[in-house]
């Protein structure tokens, strides 16, 4: 049995992928982990850390990734230790402060509060 083949195939387009926007909080480069300098004064050098969008979920991720409101963690900062963003509220409440605070020097309060729904600075960080 002969199988048919096709004398034009067809073609397949490739996504074109987004080019994301750098981080507003902490430069990629540095090599730092946000939450070692930020809580402990420790600039030490990571070969390896991870990325972590401050804000959940899917629709906040991708607002995360569009506005740059990323930091850079080492494993312990952003998965396993103590003081892992997402185990740990206080600290997650810590990078939305953060965050907030770097978008609105670019922007406005009305302009966050119309993208993320919540002003994350009138809130007390427990840190």
């Amino acid at each position: 049995m002969k199988t048919a083949r096709l004398k034009f195939p067809k073609e397949t387009k490739k996504k074109k992928r987004r080019k994301h926007k750098e981080s507003i909080l902490q430069n990629r480069m540095d090599g730092t982990c946000y939450l070692c300098a930020r809580l402990h004064g420790d600039y030490r050098i990571y070969k390896y850390r991870e990325e972590h969008h401050i804000f959940p979920g899917n629709p906040g991720r991708k607002l995360s990734e569009a506005e740059g409101l990323k930091v850079y963690l080492c494993p312990e900062h952003h998965r396993t230790g103590p003081e892992a963003v997402h185990k740990n509220q206080k600290i997650s409440r810590l990078l939305q402060q953060d965050a907030q605070r770097a978008f609105e020097k670019t922007s406005s309060r009305e302009q966050f509060m119309k993208l993320f729904g919540r002003n994350y600075t009138d809130e007390q960080s427990e840190r």
